[in-house]
């Protein structure tokens, strides 16, 4: 009667609904289908790095921060208010999407250089390596790139406001 059955048949993305506010990125993961899926995750069935690299980017943070809900100040990531409304990149040429998946690939590479460590472990921003960071900080770059973006933004503020700008476009305001 309380059963949820969310269990894909192929390997898939996890993304907790619930981490810590102190994380400047979620610990997202790639999961083996043999792995049960919980039902604190959000999952999407999946393999594609360059999906896993745009939600892991900067950009997708930066969203996340400022639209998810929260439990207590942990950040509560939601399909519905936080995925579903992301404004992705449109008409990202092939050398860009390459960038991306590469970027994410190496994150995922530093990452298991780091085995055992947890993600938990890894994504504390007081214990996090920084190769790991630095990965991160390439793969923004790219994701800036699939967007059109050649500079940054000088405050997440100002990400934020671009990409409401963008939510605006593709909503038709």
């Amino acid at each position: 009667i309380f059963a949820q059955v969310a269990q894909p048949d192929t390997d898939y993305l996890a993304i907790p609904e619930v981490s810590s506010e102190r994380r400047r990125y979620i610990p997202i993961a790639f999961v083996s289908k043999e792995v049960i899926a919980s039902n604190t995750i959000q999952l999407i069935p999946s393999s594609d790095k360059y999906l896993f690299g745009i939600l892991i980017s900067e950009m997708h943070m930066a969203w996340m921060r400022y639209v998810c809900g929260r439990l207590k100040s942990d950040y509560r990531y939601s399909n519905s208010i936080v995925y579903n409304n992301f404004p992705f990149p449109e008409a990202v040429g092939a050398a860009e999407k390459a960038a991306v998946e590469q970027a994410a690939q190496a994150v995922l590479d530093i990452r298991e250089k780091h085995a055992p460590q947890s993600l938990a472990q890894l994504y504390d921003p007081n214990k996090m390596p920084a190769d790991l960071l630095a990965a991160h900080r390439a793969l923004d770059r790219a994701v800036d790139a699939a967007y059109g973006l050649r500079k940054g933004f000088a405050s997440e503020a100002k990400r934020v406001a671009w990409l409401f700008e963008r939510y605006g476009e593709l909503v038709g305001r």
